[in-house]
């Protein structure tokens, strides 16, 4: 009677229960159907959560196995990388931007992109999807293709995107240069932006800023130059310091910012090896002019510049005042144009690449240190709003912009301490210093007292405060574009009764005295009059800005 059992046992087939005898997993031929499908959920979850399980239980054991080794080396990569970032996130920033590593990193990316594919299709097959209910094959398929997008799709986008980071980082930074160090504790960056055709040569900066960062916290100032600035200093190491030892004196032509022409058409000899000469010499004449030394420059095409804002989702100010946006020039000696193509007004706004262009360009109705206040309040809104979230969403966008937009001296092997760097920075309070109206008279970049200009900075840079806006009151107070409580002359800081209000403390003209509410044909309306000076007085406060 036990031998009339035997053949039943062995069998394959389902027994009487309804259930197989066999293993269904890795033999699922006869299995119920309810079983096959929960068979192929299963297998699906196992590759994607563990990349080579499904196939050591239900496939070729030999290639699960080599592929859960590889799954294993990739997560202990992946804990060594979040070790890492919470003990030297700057190493790992730099072995993420690197030239070799970071090729590897695309590589090896590439690869497990495609050998986790090869799995899913590995375990579709062991799937057998003609053994399913013909109602539960589409939900399957769907499943699977679902998870080897989230997954295999995921490494490859990322390849893609660290691809894409790599080619800016090499088209933007110096493949190589000297190690960068702080001075007195500070990192100096000198941002200059001007507009640059396909002939770079006489290319002026018309924006000149310094953006000092404390190589510990973070806590960042922003010190702007008057492009009109004379008789600059040349730092004790500069070259050109040999052509002016008395500084950039020759007349009423060598302002500041028209040493870049100067030394890329007559004075290149003097840089051997340098890639960009006059923006070389230019640091050199803003370190020597505020007293410290400015180790890197980060140059800014201005008309790539709206590119970059658009890539970003645009930025987000409170304007203080009106900004037209000039027409063109129709009396060079007097510096007056035709009717305004438009106008930013003044309130809330979200800019894009055309308009933030205009805002931190235009200079009409108002003069020079106005814009100076508008670009400082653009650069403060760039960092605040280029947030983790905002730079995933958009990179491939940035990045590409970026490569049209930026030039700098900064070594790519030094990026990832600047990166953490600029991670401390953000979220404080930015300090703000100008060579001119509103921080000093309007008279003093014309015959500057450089001890004076060097004392304001040092103050302003030791300061305990310096990242926090708006914290100091009385002499010692630094006060911010777009206060009321006046100009600083020469001599020193203007006496002040109570702290300067903070540069977002302010109210934005949006109605004339009488209440009337300003509007682009009123303004429009007084140019066509000739009225220059009601359009001057009524958008006399479009300096006052303040990121949102």
């Amino acid at each position: 009677m036990s031998s009339s059992y035997a053949p039943t046992h062995r069998t394959d087939s389902p027994g009487q229960s309804g259930r197989p005898l066999g293993d269904p997993v890795r033999h699922p031929s006869g299995a119920p159907s309810p079983v096959l499908t929960k068979r192929a959920f299963v297998l699906i979850l196992m590759t994607l959560l563990v990349p080579g399980s499904a196939q050591i239980v239900a496939g070729n054991r030999r290639l699960g196995r080599a592929a859960l080794r590889v799954t294993l080396t990739v997560w202990a990569l992946a804990l060594l990388a979040v070790l890492l970032l919470l003990m030297s996130r700057s190493t790992l920033i730099n072995l993420l931007t690197g030239t070799v590593p970071s090729l590897l990193l695309v590589l090896g990316l590439g690869c497990l992109a495609i050998g986790w594919a090869a799995l899913f299709l590995n375990t579709l097959r062991l799937i057998r999807p003609g053994l399913l209910a013909p109602r539960v094959r589409p939900a399957v398929v769907l499943a699977l293709v679902l998870a080897m997008i989230l997954s295999s799709g995921s490494l490859g986008y990322a390849a893609y995107l660290l691809n894409v980071s790599r080619d800016a980082i090499g088209s933007i930074f110096s493949g190589s240069g000297p190690t960068l160090e702080p001075s007195e504790g500070r990192y100096n960056f000198l941002m200059m932006g001007g507009d640059a055709g396909a002939d770079r040569t006489g290319r002026r900066p018309d924006s000149l800023s310094v953006i000092s960062v404390d190589a510990k916290t973070g806590s960042t100032a922003i010190i702007s130059v008057p492009r009109n600035l004379q008789n600059a200093q040349f730092s004790a190491e500069s070259p050109m310091r040999q052509v002016y030892p008395e500084g950039y004196n020759c007349g009423d032509e060598c302002l500041i910012n028209a040493i870049n022409t100067e030394v890329t058409n007559q004075h290149q000899d003097l840089y051997p090896g340098v890639a960009d000469p006059g923006a070389q010499a230019t640091l050199e004449a803003v370190s020597g002019t505020l007293g410290i030394k400015v180790q890197a420059y980060v140059l800014v095409d201005m008309d790539g510049f709206s590119k970059l804002i658009d890539a970003m989702g645009g930025i987000r100010i409170k304007a203080g005042g009106w900004v037209p946006i000039s027409g063109p020039m129709v009396d060079e000696a007097n510096g007056i144009h035709g009717m305004p193509d438009g106008w930013i007004p003044a309130g809330d706004q979200t800019l894009d690449g055309f308009h933030a262009l205009w805002y931190g360009r235009s200079r009409e109705f108002v003069d020079d240190y106005a814009r100076i206040q508008r670009q400082q309040c653009v650069q403060q809104a760039m960092l605040k709003q280029l947030d983790p979230a905002t730079l995933l969403a958009k990179f491939e966008d940035i990045a590409k912009a970026g490569t049209k937009v930026v030039e700098s001296n900064i070594s790519s092997g030094q990026l990832g301490s600047f990166v953490d760097l600029a991670m401390k920075a953000k979220g404080q309070d930015v300090s703000r210093l100008t060579i001119g109206p509103p921080d000093f008279d309007a008279a003093f970049s014309t015959s500057p007292d450089f001890d004076v200009i060097h004392e304001r900075v040092a103050k302003l840079l030791a300061s305990p405060s310096a990242g926090a806006a708006g914290d100091t009151a009385g002499d010692d107070a630094v006060l911010q574009p777009g206060t009321a409580a006046g100009p600083l002359s020469a001599a020193g800081p203007a006496p002040a009764t109570e702290p300067p209000p903070a540069p977002s403390d302010f109210t934005p003209v949006t109605t004339t005295p009488d209440g009337e509410p300003i509007t682009e044909e009123m303004l429009n309306q007084f140019k066509r009059n000739g009225d220059e000076q009601s359009i001057r007085d009524l958008v006399a406060t479009n300096g006052q800005c303040a990121p949102l």
